[in-house]
């Protein structure tokens, strides 16, 4: 019998993206649940037998009771099987967003039959008449220092079932990180006849072997992450056949870095194309998070002109985070005697001008910020 799951993990619903205040931090907290939905509706469309959510459901065990319940009214748009396991960041504890969820089962408005919250450590799942079995490894902690799909090598099945481990954490050697809490061995998937292992933890979509892949977040939150907004369409024809794993693009929000030297208005010019370049490549601006590392030499003109140019650019992406500490304001002659030919102003700007170039000065900004604002009054009048 073949199946076909939607592996997805890493949701964090609730998360507070502190780091992006007001309307563009609130927009995307909506939009996470949106994602959930839209999961679902792929599901649907793909008539997939399950839902699997590999940890990290939500940002932690005390998200607001609206999150939990938008998500739980969200899983209505599958009618197949949802199945969840906790991750670090919501482990099943005595008290938790799990036994939150379950209290609510009774409400038939809020909880179907058809989710499964596997909470309960070395407690297989059968779904699918006995024709799928799924083998949950389950944090009750942060952090576990042993790897908890060990139990996977000796658990029974039922004979010809389809056998599918989920888990936690990270796979030790195979990515670029030196977490070593809540190991997973990178041939749990053969040391335990498992037809594929469907891991979260990490924010990117990575095959670790044929039969182990991350699926990633499905919807990026965060600058730097190597492949996230996706979520995996599997298909595994029998017990013991290779599966077939599909990328699918779930993101609605892309994150973007960019280090660029501003020396001249080209420089400034070429910088605007880039951008420009990046809205066409994710479809329009307005989804674009960009954090902007500037660095290279400005006169004053040109800073003017840059200050200018962030923000209206503030005002065109949904959110843009600029560095410019390692851009050095280096006045012209002319700019200086914008500001005035001589006397105490003049004395005064060039002591500015002076502090404002000195990297180790903790001042600096201060100075630059001066230094800006004569300019500016002498030039506008």
């Amino acid at each position: 019998m073949s199946i076909t799951i939607i592996h997805t993990a890493d949701w964090q619903l609730g998360k507070q993206f502190g780091n992006i205040p007001g309307d563009p931090g609130a927009a995307l907290r909506d939009q996470r649940v949106k994602t959930v939905t839209a999961i679902a509706q792929l599901a649907q469309a793909r008539q997939a037998d399950a839902i699997l959510v590999c940890g990290d459901a939500f940002d932690s065990n005390t998200v607001a009771e609206q999150t939990l319940r938008k998500m739980l009214l969200a899983t209505k748009q599958f009618s197949g099987d949802w199945v969840f396991i906790p991750g670090n960041h919501d482990p099943a504890r005595a008290a938790s967003v799990w036994t939150r969820a379950q209290a609510l089962r009774p409400a038939r408005d809020d909880v179907q039959d058809n989710v499964h919250f596997l909470v309960h450590p070395e407690k297989p799942l059968t779904l699918q008449n006995g024709a799928l079995a799924i083998l949950p490894a389950v944090l009750e902690r942060h952090h576990e220092a042993d790897d908890l799909t060990a139990w996977f090598d000796d658990a029974p099945t039922p004979p010809g079932a389809i056998r599918i481990g989920m888990a936690h954490g990270p796979v030790p050697d195979c990515l670029p990180t030196d977490e070593v809490h809540n190991p997973i061995a990178a041939n749990r998937a053969a040391a335990a006849n498992l037809d594929y292992l469907a891991l979260g933890d990490w924010h990117g979509t990575r095959k670790i072997n044929d039969r182990t892949w991350y699926a990633g977040t499905p919807e990026p939150d965060r600058f730097g992450s190597t492949n996230p907004g996706n979520v995996l369409v599997v298909t595994i024809e029998q017990a013991g056949a290779p599966p077939e794993v599909e990328e699918v693009r779930s993101g609605e929000f892309v994150w973007k870095k960019i280090e660029y030297s501003i020396h001249n208005d080209a420089d400034l010019d070429a910088l605007t194309l880039q951008i420009r370049r990046l809205g066409a490549d994710v479809n329009r601006l307005n989804r674009l998070l960009l954090r902007l590392k500037l660095d290279g030499i400005a006169n004053l003109e040109l800073r003017q002109k840059l200050d200018h140019w962030i923000a209206e650019w503030k005002s065109r992406l949904h959110y843009l985070e600029v560095d410019d500490q390692k851009l050095i304001a280096k006045p012209t002659e002319n700019d200086l005697d914008q500001i005035a030919r001589r006397g105490f102003i003049r004395t005064a700007s060039n002591r500015l001008q002076e502090l404002a170039s000195n990297l180790e000065n903790p001042d600096r900004d201060i100075a630059k910020a001066a230094l800006m604002r004569l300019y500016q009054k002498r030039v506008q009048g």
